[in-house]
């Protein structure tokens, strides 16, 4: 059996000087598996995703993301596997505002020599149009222009291409669609996950909406992983 993409056991975070925010005795993430986690402002989502993508270190437990620990490595050695093997989509995007739309989406690739040599012989710009098209976002045109001058929704699918250049194997993403209707935000994540299951890449997903969970492999509710919010209930 392979090893999980997202292997967490014994986690225990909780900020300095602040009560235990996450007690989460086990979490396991198949490869390849996009999996929808919900829970309502403020219960901890976000940290999560920051202790899987290794922005974080929990006060106990193990996180292991594709085989690594990144709750043992140092802040270098995960800085550098986030860049290689993590895609992050962000609720307010984080985009570079001085840069045109093909320099933010191009920008991992500049930090990653794993995902630029993933693109074989596919030139980084190419690969940039392709991702932004299948997105939903088809004025190729544009590429050269501010991204500032986008909508929030074009703005996103930026974001995404973003993540997703160089194909990672873990995409995580905490509530991305917040500002779209919802309409905008079914489409959007129609597009994303074809793109996901083409390149066979595993998938976290963050949001309190849990309209949006048919369109994953498996819901979850943090209020089921976490000890804490059980206890308090």
């Amino acid at each position: 059996m392979a090893e999980p993409a997202i292997d967490i056991t014994g986690l225990e975070f909780g900020w300095p000087g602040y009560p235990l925010l996450l007690a989460i005795p086990e979490l396991r993430i198949a490869r390849g598996e996009r999996v929808f986690l919900s829970g309502p402002s403020g219960s901890g989502k976000s940290t999560l995703l920051g202790l899987v993508g290794g922005v974080l270190r929990p006060r106990s437990g193990a996180v292991r993301v594709m085989g690594t620990s990144l709750s043992e490595a140092g802040s270098g050695a995960r800085d550098q596997f986030r860049g290689s093997h993590l895609g992050f989509i962000f609720q307010m995007f984080n985009l570079i505002p001085y840069l045109t739309i093909r320099e933010n989406v191009l920008l991992p690739l500049q930090f990653s020599a794993a995902r630029r040599a993933r693109l074989g012989e596919v030139a980084p710009g190419q690969e940039a149009e392709r991702l932004l098209t299948a997105l939903g976002l088809v004025q190729a045109d544009v590429l050269q222009r501010p991204v500032v001058e986008l909508s929030i929704g074009q703005q996103q699918r930026v974001a995404a291409a973003r993540a997703l250049i160089g194909w990672p194997d873990v995409l995580i993403a905490d509530e991305p669609t917040s500002s779209l209707d919802a309409d905008a935000r079914h489409d959007f994540l129609q597009l994303l996950m074809n793109e996901c299951e083409g390149h066979g890449t595993t998938v976290l997903f963050v949001s309190h909406d849990r309209s949006l969970g048919d369109l994953f492999d498996r819901r979850l509710a943090l209020a089921d992983l976490n000890r804490v919010i059980r206890a308090a209930a």
